[in-house]
């Protein structure tokens, strides 16, 4: 059975999270995306919001669900909870502000430990059309990706140059682990998602139904807060926001 049987209009969802300090432009990154639009009275974003962009990858529909988590502190307990789930994050800091810089080393270590072990994760140096006001060397931040094996682009929302680039490295580099099973496929038990007690939703494979074509699957997912399960009927990597009573 197809996905479109099912009334999917893709073959994955991709939950991407972007995180770093309030006023860096993620918000102004996600419409530069998803709509190619810029606001430039775009406000800090309060509590979270999201918007999805479709793209084709290796003849699949790849659905991107981009997060935009707000960055103040006194939010920060709402945005913890949507870490989980993510297969994919940006953190963005403001290439004019060294402050936004120094703080990435604090949201990668929160993301680690609230995302699932397998999550990939770009650095993104926004706000590339103020070069004459730089505050943070393209080198320091290139030495700092490498160094935490992140994936590293100067972005311009403003002017949308690298924008496009950014989302879909980062969404070949979530598809490459998917094509080589390096996420949990439920297949031998021994990833580090399974060990121990899970960070995020817990998501495996099972075969669908002798009824079904044998191509199908089925994924299962079981919320951390709440004792129920969930089935989807395609490879579908998605964060199902569990929301706390």
């Amino acid at each position: 059975m197809s996905n479109e049987d099912y009334g999917y209009d893709y073959d994955y969802l991709f939950k991407i999270v972007l995180i770093g300090d309030s006023g860096v432009g993620k918000s102004n990154l996600l419409s530069r995306f998803t709509t190619n639009e810029f606001n430039i009275e775009s406000k800090s974003t309060i509590g979270v919001e999201f918007a999805t962009r479709t793209i084709e990858m290796e003849g699949k529909k790849i659905k991107a669900q981009i997060w935009d988590t707000a960055g103040q502190e006194r939010y920060r307990a709402i945005t913890s909870a949507y870490y989980r789930g993510a297969v994919g994050a940006l953190i963005v800091y403001d290439i004019s502000k060294s402050s936004t810089y120094e703080n990435c080393n604090h949201w990668l270590s929160e993301l680690r430990e609230n995302a699932d072990d397998n999550v990939a994760v770009g650095l993104i140096g926004n706000k590339s059309d103020l070069a004459h006001l730089r505050a943070v060397p393209t080198d320091e931040a290139k030495n700092f990706a490498l160094e935490n094996q992140l994936l590293f682009t100067e972005t311009s929302a403003l002017n949308s140059e690298n924008v496009d680039q950014a989302f879909r490295e980062l969404i070949t580099a979530i598809y490459q682990m998917v094509s080589k099973h390096q996420v949990d496929l439920g297949d031998s038990g021994n990833n580090d998602i399974n060990n121990g007690t899970p960070k995020g939703p817990t998501i495996s494979l099972t075969p669908a139904p002798n009824e079904k074509k044998k191509a199908a699957q089925t994924i299962v997912v079981k919320s951390v807060c709440r004792d129920s399960f969930i089935v989807f009927p395609t490879l579908t990597l998605c964060f199902l926001i569990s929301y706390y009573i």
